[in-house]
């Protein structure tokens, strides 16, 4: 069947009432968990998944897809506000939507943001829909060594989020990379830094440690500083974006959701990756920026949120194509499948054509609703931030508490997200930055094991990184990333 053909048969399975009414209701709990510090849209769907098992396979898709949209959008909103990421992947865009909270700007970053993530998400579907065969093909390609070049090229980017000081954000990144090689090596299975504690073999959270640095240590802050003395009213009057705005976000958008689909397409690789690399190349790209990233440029939120949310379609190609998951959101989506008797793989677009366009299609008005419904309710989310900050701030850290908690189910995850929390107040203190930490926590392991299984692969030779394309490449890039910073300040005289 022709691409076109399946597009028809798909309309014919979603445009149906119950199915449209599943994916707003799945768009609103994705936005009402997504928007809530650690409950991420992988725990949102793994809770809910079981409600779909009684529906036919496109109607629950439909509410699945909804949520997992609905949630990667709304971590958003509290990286926005509160410098808190509902979600890991919206970690990104906290360097240029909490700035922009601090100027009042809360409500246009929302906008921007939203504008964004529909952009991303529509992008990447429209981009699997007509060439989701060539891009598994490509994916097919990348192996330890060019997952190795990848993560690293993610950690490269700890040059240019470091602020003033690029060695205070070496010293974060390198301290987030110890933090994750705490619990079992996942070569030998041996306890590391455990020091004989079990719960300790089980590793740390690293979304516990971020809710902490971020949400714990920010509501520390606000104490220290005086509540009264530095909330900011937020603007409500230009949430929509302007012509402006638009016409300055038009090609970061456009090419972060490019980036933002391909890096979905790797399995394993997630949003998480894809909005700290669309950041960092519209930084790169953008130079003598007004205002500079990271002190409130549209376009850095923009980047973020594009890359971030077209991770999404392009998660689903190794997904339905090979069966193989994109990220943890998808594995879920293939156990659901497996419920109904289908299994994604190569012969999924002939035997469930009709499904596999439904879903395209599907997931393609999800991003339509979150728009919608992101503009029409942004003014809500907004008003929040402007309440009595005595009041505000005892709730935030009610919700971190409740975050960490829910990740396991443990009051380890608590305690851990308490630590972070000091730690990052202290070193906040001394102007010592938190993102570089961040990557550390996220990149480190992905880096280790794909470094570690491509020397074991060629008894410990570096030739299986010189006879990649892929990886030589990727690791030039990394080369011009990592020293890019460096240049610059020495240039800048800073």
């Amino acid at each position: 069947m022709t691409v076109v053909g399946g597009i028809m048969e798909g309309l014919s399975l979603v445009l149906q009432p119950l199915p449209l009414i599943l994916i707003v209701v799945g768009v609103l709990i994705g936005i009402a968990m997504g928007a809530i510090p650690g409950m991420t849209a992988t725990m949102t769907v793994a809770v809910l998944v079981s409600f779909t098992f009684g529906m036919n396979p496109t109607e629950g898709m439909m509410l699945l897809l909804g949520i997992y949209g609905g949630a990667l959008f709304a971590g958003s909103i509290p990286a926005i506000l509160i410098r808190t990421p509902g979600t890991p992947s919206a970690a990104a865009t906290i360097f240029d939507g909490f700035p922009l909270s601090q100027q009042g700007k809360g409500g246009n970053a929302i906008g921007i943001a939203t504008v964004a993530s529909f952009v991303g998400g529509a992008t990447s579907v429209v981009l699997i829909t007509f060439i989701s065969p060539q891009i598994a093909e490509f994916a097919l390609r990348f192996r330890s060594p060019e997952y190795f070049a990848l993560a690293f090229f993610g950690l490269t980017i700890i040059a240019s989020v470091s602020g003033d000081s690029i060695a205070k954000g070496m010293i974060t990144g390198l301290l987030g990379m110890f933090i994750a090689t705490i619990g079992l090596d996942p070569t030998t299975g041996y306890p590391r830094f455990s020091f004989g504690i079990p719960v300790l073999t089980s590793g740390v959270q690293f979304i516990a440690v971020m809710i902490g640095l971020f949400g714990l240590a920010e509501a520390f802050n606000r104490y220290r500083e005086g509540l009264d003395e530095i909330d900011v009213e937020q603007d409500v009057s230009n949430i929509m974006p302007s012509m402006g705005d638009l016409t300055e976000i038009r090609n970061v958008v456009f090419s972060s959701s490019i980036i933002g689909t391909f890096i979905g397409a790797l399995p394993g690789a997630g949003g998480d990756i894809a909005s700290f690399v669309t950041y960092n190349e519209a930084k790169r790209w953008a130079r003598n920026a007004t205002p500079p990233f990271g002190e409130g440029n549209i376009r850095g939120v923009a980047a973020a949120e594009a890359g971030n949310n077209a991770s999404t379609g392009g998660a689903l190609v190794p997904t339905l194509t090979l069966g193989i998951p994109g990220d943890s959101v998808t594995a879920i989506l293939i156990g659901a499948l497996l419920v109904h008797g289908i299994r994604p793989g190569p012969g999924l677009f002939e035997q469930e054509t009709g499904l596999v366009f439904s879903i395209f299609i599907g997931f393609f008005l999800v991003y339509v609703c979150i728009l919608i419904l992101g503009l029409l309710g942004a003014h809500m989310w907004v008003r929040i931030i402007n309440f009595p900050p005595q009041y505000l701030w005892p709730v935030i850290i009610v919700l971190c508490v409740v975050g960490s908690f829910a990740l396991r189910g443990g009051i380890f995850d608590v305690w851990t997200m308490a630590l972070a929390g000091l730690l990052g107040f202290v070193i906040r203190m001394d102007d010592y930055p938190l993102a570089p930490m961040v990557l550390g926590l996220i990149l480190g392991p992905i880096a280790e094991q794909n470094l570690r299984r491509s020397l074991q692969l060629s008894d410990g030779s570096i030739d299986i990184f010189l006879a990649s394309p892929i990886a030589m490449a990727i690791l030039g890039l990394s080369v011009i990333s990592l020293f890019s910073p460096f240049i610059a300040e020495r240039v800048t005289g800073n």
